[in-house]
């Protein structure tokens, strides 16, 4: 009988998922929107139309915010999020490449003269979960 109910509840764990808590901080001012990105796998990885969620943050009335994602099953995940600043739905960069808004990933990984990838940005959910990520201008 005990077996069988911590299989229940092992099982209910996988099946109703975990909250993913994401602390965003230190962005650089409140215009625009802050569009969040979660990954659960390396193909499309940094692409808005290959995320398994998506998250947005329109109002911004402080340094520092946080988003929520919710009954999310265990696996590995990586995030990617930028600032929006114009609400055009996309990372504005210079002729070069180098972004012009707001970026960050999980793990705040930031490698020089490239994005980061699902490697190095990936990590664990097996319960809830609060990640802080630092917003790089």
């Amino acid at each position: 009988m005990k077996k069988m109910i911590f299989l229940t509840l092992l099982g209910s764990s996988f099946l109703f998922g975990h909250t993913l808590t994401v602390n965003i901080i230190d962005i650089e001012n409140n215009r625009g929107q802050i569009l969040i990105g979660l990954y659960n796998q390396e193909e499309g990885f940094r692409e808005t139309n290959m995320t398994y969620k998506k998250g947005v943050l329109t109002t911004l009335d402080d340094k520092n915010v946080t988003y929520h994602f919710m009954d999310i099953p265990y696996g590995e995940y990586a995030i990617s999020l930028f600032h929006d600043e114009n609400n055009n739905g996309e990372l504005d960069s210079n002729f070069i490449g180098i972004p012009q808004e707001g970026y960050g990933f999980s793990n705040n990984v930031r490698p020089v003269l490239r994005p980061a990838s699902f490697k190095e940005a990936k990590f664990m959910l097996n319960s809830d979960l609060n990640i802080t990520i630092k917003m790089g201008y």
